[in-house]
């Protein structure tokens, strides 16, 4: 991570720094992935944050292409890390950011907090492997987090695959809905069924778990959207290929999109789970709240 060069309000940002892995080419395994149809698409929405750059609604014409219908777990990560030996951005730093609630007991929390985020704790071995810390195990049915950008990219080019365009996330989340608050409608719980992996109660303190999840879920846990993907909304943030730029504010270089939202999204501070929201990181960032899934 190459040291602290900002904050993020949904999770630390990183110096930036870092190399794009690539892998040689191989034919991509479309099991387990949606074909998500050509067409135009409504994107875009008109509330959230100003600097978001959200607006204007816009018409977007796409080809078909296809996504992956979870998140990439950790076990399909292990795959890639087994037949590669990679190393995560996390694993060669020796550490990454875990939220505060999910650090393990035994756990040993370094010396670089981010006033702006108290409750993000930088902990030494912290990794996909050991989501919080050392002494803690990563779940095979959930999906693969403190993973940089680089480690999305090199693990979709190792698949065959790449990361899919913003447009292209935006797209497919939607689920053949228009103009849609959410992957399934404009009501966050209808008839009081929770349908994502976010936060409730008082965050950073108290989560009361009405969800069912304090940290992350397993990738099928929520109904799909009309197009069978799961969890566009809530869960982990998941990386896009493009980098940032956002109408009426300076580009932010060589940060990258993410979109999504996190188990860790609250409407106090961050309702990014809004289908139409955006935000990014710098690429080399790790937390416990990212992940991603790839598209061909």
């Amino acid at each position: 991570m190459g040291g602290l060069a900002g904050v993020n309000c949904c999770a630390p940002s990183g110096s930036g720094a870092g190399d794009e892995i690539s892998f040689p080419a191989r034919e991509p395994d479309l099991k387990g992935m949606v074909a998500v149809p050509a067409g135009e698409y409504l994107l875009g929405g008109d509330g959230g944050y100003p600097a978001d750059a959200e607006g204007p609604v816009r018409a977007v014409a796409l080809d078909g292409f296809h996504l992956d219908a979870t998140a990439v777990t950790v076990a399909k990560f292990a795959t890639f890390a087994k037949a590669t030996g990679y190393l995560t951005t996390a694993e060669t730093e020796g550490w990454s950011y875990v939220f505060h609630l999910l650090v393990h007991h035994e756990a040993e929390v370094l010396d670089a907090r981010v006033p702006e985020t108290p409750w993000w704790f930088p902990v030494r071995g912290a990794s996909w492997r050991h989501p919080g810390g050392p002494a803690s195990q990563a779940v095979a049915n959930h999906p693969v987090t403190h993973v940089s950008w680089f480690d999305a990219a090199a693990y979709a080019s190792w698949a065959g695959k790449r990361l899919p365009t913003e447009t292209e996330w935006e797209a497919a989340a939607r689920g053949g809905l228009v103009g849609a608050r959410y992957p399934w409608g404009d009501e966050l719980t209808p008839r009081g069924r929770h349908r994502a992996n976010i936060w409730q109660g008082r965050f950073p303190r108290l989560n009361t778990r009405e969800d069912g999840f304090l940290g992350t879920a397993p990738v099928k846990t929520f109904p799909p959207n009309g197009y069978g993907l799961y969890q566009m909304a809530g869960n982990v943030w998941e990386w896009c290929a493009d980098t940032w730029t956002a109408a009426g504010t300076a580009d932010r270089g060589d940060s990258r999109v993410v979109r999504g939202g996190s188990y860790l999204c609250h409407e106090s501070y961050c309702d990014r789970y809004r289908v139409a929201a955006r935000t990014s990181n710098t690429p080399d960032s790790s937390s416990g709240n990212t992940g991603f899934r790839c598209a061909v």
